[in-house]
């Protein structure tokens, strides 16, 4: 048998960048040209991510891997877990209108993963393509282009027309290169969840990545303290397989729990030793948060629901977002799948409780426990609009708190004269305005000695229910303090916030 370790092994690319800089065209683009109709069964990608073999110049077949990441800011988190697993990155900027925001934070990801990276100067085809311009825009934000005083390779391409498309695989070859990625076919397989999901039918399922190794039918695989036998084995078109091998990205249908996203996962020739792996694994929950008696903030517990693990991870990070000092954000639980009666019984016994569903359905005992008991749940299937929908709840749930906020100062000229706790004064308002009703805080040489209410105001000789800034007044204040010229009054509103 011909030895397979430390063998050229194919690069995963993650592509990133502004969501609508071309992303997901490029991706489309180089799906239907470099994947085989017949092979792909003429369908799109069975999961979020797939492989495609490109002919270099030279007439060599290179394999490489892409991951599908969504580009959206909402999806930060799961964009850093793809450059994480991927090998190089390619960040989309569009020749019209260069580096934006979500470029920046694309960028981030990138540097943060410690990849080299790849720019692709997309859109070139449009009328208002400016390549120079789109250059300086890159140097300007501190990207060195080969050729301008650094090293990061760039492609000028269309992802609509495939102009230099075939020029940035061939970039992506070479960098690859560069990078000596090398994997050994001999040793048991290892690598990265990149998602899982609940099939109502086919059970718990995960997309993974080999990095290393090779996965036979019939080994056992462990992530975290989730397990599955390698039974059912499907390719990115949903072709059943007996084995895969480094760069490979495959589904495993089969494990007893959700794996997490973003974990490594290893292969074991036997059950027993996939079991020893997840027996180490501490899987302790997270804590309740408990506030003091005198924190008078309001916990909102919030039920997760999800489609895959991937969509809860970039909820997640939406939620992280939200910033309150009255309020305590505290999802009590996740999960993928329906929401179901389990999840309507864990709002019952929490106050305030949300329960958010994205891209799943509800089942019908959960809506009639949830109408008999006047919970609401509220679905979703666009995140940003989740988003979006969670944060006025928030401010809804939010506790109000009454403030004084100062309405009026005035300046006392001259007392006219007292009467049985009430005293008839003469005044000019110094800033914003006094008013029938007001209470007042009296204060001398800005010391506060004692409060009073304004019972009249006369402006000239007529009477008058407020006083602007700038005018003088007369004005009967009942109070037990005894007001004397050059003294100062404030008057206070009570606000709720």
């Amino acid at each position: 048998m011909e030895k397979t370790g430390n063998k050229e092994r194919p690069p995963v690319i993650v592509i990133m960048g502004h969501v609508d800089h071309g992303k997901s065209a490029l991706l489309d683009y180089i799906r239907k040209t470099n994947v085989v109709e017949s092979e792909a069964g003429g369908i799109t990608q069975h999961i979020s991510a797939y492989e495609v073999n490109h002919k270099t110049k030279e007439g060599k077949e290179n394999r490489i891997t892409f991951l599908d990441t969504p580009g959206h800011e909402s999806f930060a988190s799961m964009r850093e877990r793809g450059s994480r697993v991927a090998d190089i990155a390619v960040l989309v900027v569009s020749a019209e209108e260069g580096v934006k925001k979500q470029t920046l934070e694309a960028l981030s990801s990138i540097k943060e993963s410690g990849i080299p990276y790849i720019i692709a100067i997309n859109k070139i085809d449009l009328p208002g393509a400016n390549i120079d311009r789109t250059k300086d825009n890159l140097l300007e934000n501190e990207i060195y282009l080969e050729g301008l005083g650094g090293d990061i390779p760039w492609v000028a391409i269309s992802a609509k027309t495939g102009v230099g498309v075939p020029e940035l695989l061939n970039t992506m070859l070479l960098v690859a290169e560069l990078e000596e990625l090398k994997g050994d076919g001999e040793i048991p397989a290892e690598g990265v969840i990149i998602e899982s999901e609940l099939d109502p039918r086919k059970g718990i399922s995960a997309t993974l990545v080999i990095k290393d190794g090779t996965l036979k039918e019939g080994m056992c695989i462990s992530s975290g303290d989730a397990m599955s036998p390698v039974r059912i084995m499907e390719d990115f078109t949903g072709k059943k397989i007996k084995s895969a091998t480094f760069s490979s990205p495959i589904r495993i249908i089969g494990f007893n729990k959700i794996p997490q996203v973003g974990t490594e996962f290893k292969a074991y020739d036997s059950k027993k030793e996939a079991e020893a792996a997840c027996s180490t694994v501490d899987t302790r929950a997270v804590e309740n948060i408990e506030l003091d008696e005198d924190d008078e903030r309001v916990v909102i517990p919030i039920i997760l629901k999800a489609d895959v693990l991937g969509s809860i991870g970039a909820i997640n990070h939406e939620i992280e977002k939200i910033k309150n000092e009255r309020v305590v954000i505290r999802v009590v639980q996740e999960s993928a799948g329906d929401i179901t009666e389990g999840d309507v019984k864990v709002a019952l016994v929490s106050e305030h409780a949300l329960i958010i569903g994205f891209n799943v359905g509800v089942d019908n005992a959960a809506k009639e426990l949830a109408l008999r008991h006047e919970i609401e749940i509220h679905t979703f299937d666009i995140i940003y609009k989740l988003a979006e929908w969670l944060e006025g709840a928030i401010k809804e749930h939010t506790p109000q708190i009454e403030t004084e906020e100062l309405s009026g100062s005035a300046t006392i000229l001259k007392v006219f004269g007292k009467t049985k706790g009430k005293q008839v004064v003469g005044g000019r308002v110094s800033s914003g305005a006094l008013s029938v009703g007001n209470t007042v805080m009296i204060k001398r040489r800005d010391n506060d000695i004692g409060e009073g209410t304004v019972t009249n105001l006369q402006s000239g000789r007529a009477d008058a229910k407020k006083i602007e800034e700038g005018q003088e007044f007369g004005a009967q204040i009942e109070s037990k303090i005894e007001i004397a010229e050059k003294d100062s009054i404030e008057s206070f509103i009570v606000v709720k916030k």
